[in-house]
């Protein structure tokens, strides 16, 4: 199908261009910044975006996009750092400026093109410490700030255009509608990016390759749906199997079972191995020590049972997009921020391939895909858990008496926000303890007891996220039911951090 795609040259926001792309059914793809010439004339894109990224264009170790690139005669769109890479590549200056981050006015001096329809001004997101100080010949200043005189630049015969701020940000007013404009307007690429189209090319291909495969399931709506696609193609050639870590939430093992069994003609096997997860986590305080104990420990399993019930020649997993990103195994220069136990925790010794229907799509297109193969109501609304399960909930070392806190307290939200109508309405709400202590007093006496962090956070795609503002009356009723239900508990704290600078996750 027609596509844009993003060289990708570091930036946090790099995945969210692609995102926002695909929100109006174009199919968006990133890819590193030195992808060879030929790779990148195979994709056949219609149009090519540059992304930002940290580094500044007049040092030495700069990433730049190969010169063949604006001789391919494709409408370019350059974000930030790659504004400023249009700039000194046709001979303009870009020099250091003082820092400018957050929201700026954009005054609209130019919307025949890519700034059409915004009318005389806009608030867009900055994140630079350097700015366009000459714009090269050919090019005309189409938008500006109180900071960047050339915010937006364009030599419209090229059909080559830069912008210092982010449009892929939703802080930027009518961003999409800017990406939207270079997409459908300048590259006139067709809208051919659907979910009912990604089924039949993905079922498609998933038919063609030969072996059984098992696939690991969680309850959660990645792998249940990565498990649906796969049976559509393989039928009987998918066993499904659910483990039973001892990380899950409050009772979950049996509703996962329970759901399963009633819900999908598939193969289905659950194994409890609690204590083979919880005895090799003792002691472990590190997060990506224990992020990558879970996930071996996972392989290790779906090893055994493989060997024991096989042939099986694939393992599947939900692995999504942000999963990833986030575990620095991407296509572009993005550092770690975490390791996903589906993906940089997976041990060398794995002798099953990996089959990740749905590596390349945000949460929400997998919600629309369920939704599209009949999933019921109840998993769809269901919130994200993290594969690590409350191993990442639970600061510190994994015990009984934390996990019995972090489960009984994470139900207790969980109630509330379900009591006042708000359970669908976040994108994620859970409990998280660690060994901090705090004094408390039950009856007439002091009591040291353990602090809870209650976070709850609304997103779209996981990539970013913002704290939810709750109503004081339930965070209160809230804190009430941890400290008055769990005895160990004297204090309920409540997370205001979004990210980023912070992950959903503590750990």
């Amino acid at each position: 199908m027609e596509k844009i795609v993003v060289l990708d040259f570091g930036s946090q926001y790099s995945h969210l261009i692609c995102r926002r792309i695909r929100e109006f059914s174009v199919y968006a793809e990133l890819v590193p910044y030195d992808i060879s010439l030929d790779e990148l004339k195979k994709l056949e894109p219609k149009g090519i975006i540059f992304s930002g990224g940290p580094s500044s264009v007049y040092n030495s170790d700069a990433p730049m996009p190969k010169k063949e690139i604006f001789e391919m005669k494709l409408p370019i769109l350059g974000i930030c750092y790659g504004h400023q890479l249009i700039v000194n590549n046709f001979g303009g200056k870009v020099k250091h400026a003082n820092k400018e981050y957050g929201s700026s006015l954009l005054i609209i001096e130019n919307d025949s093109d890519l700034l059409s329809g915004m009318g005389e001004s806009i608030r867009a997101w900055m994140s630079h410490g350097d700015e366009a100080e000459q714009i090269p010949s050919g090019f005309k200043i189409i938008g500006h700030t109180e900071n960047a005189n050339a915010a937006a630049i364009a030599n419209q015969e090229k059909s080559i255009y830069g912008i210092q701020f982010h449009p892929e940000v939703v802080h930027t007013e009518q961003g999409t509608e800017i990406l939207k404009n270079f997409a459908l307007k300048i590259c006139k690429v067709k809208q051919e990016w659907t979910m009912e189209t990604f089924i039949e090319n993905t079922v498609n291909k998933i038919s063609k390759i030969d072996g059984n495969v098992l696939c690991g399931v969680s309850g959660g709506i990645d792998s249940t749906v990565t498990a649906l696609l796969i049976q559509k193609a393989i039928g009987s050639r998918l066993m499904c199997i659910f483990v039973d870590n001892g990380l899950l939430r409050l009772d979950e093992e049996k509703e996962i079972e329970e759901m399963f069994r009633k819900n999908f003609a598939l193969n289905f096997n659950s194994i409890n191995a609690k204590q083979q997860f919880l005895s090799k986590l003792k002691g472990v305080t590190e997060p990506e020590q224990k992020r990558k104990i879970v996930g071996e420990e996972f392989i290790k399993i779906f090893t055994d049972f493989a060997e024991k019930n096989g042939p099986f020649k694939w393992l599947a997993q939900g692995t999504l997009y942000p999963d990833v990103i986030e575990s620095g195994v991407s296509k572009g220069p993005a550092s770690i921020i975490k390791t996903h136990h589906n993906v940089g925790g997976l041990p060398d010794w794995l002798n099953l391939e990996i089959l990740e229907p749905l590596r390349e799509l945000y949460k929400d297109e997998v919600r629309e895909i369920a939704k599209i193969l009949g999933v019921p109501k109840k998993l769809l609304s269901r919130h994200p858990f993290p594969g690590p399960g409350l191993a990442v909930r639970i600061i510190g070392e994994v015990t009984d008496k934390k996990l019995k806190i972090a489960k009984i307290s994470s139900k207790i939200v969980e109630e509330e926000l379900e009591e006042s109508q708000l359970y669908d309405k976040v994108w994620q709400a859970y409990a998280a303890v660690g060994d901090d202590k705090a004094v408390g007093v039950v009856g007439d006496e002091r009591k040291y007891g353990n602090i809870v962090m209650i976070r709850v956070v609304d997103s779209i795609d996981a990539m970013t996220a913002d704290w939810t503002r709750l109503p004081h009356g339930l965070l209160e009723k809230i804190s009430n039911r941890i400290t008055n239900e769990i005895e160990d508990v004297t204090w309920v704290t409540y997370v205001v951090s979004s990210k980023p600078p912070a992950t959903i996750e503590p750990q």
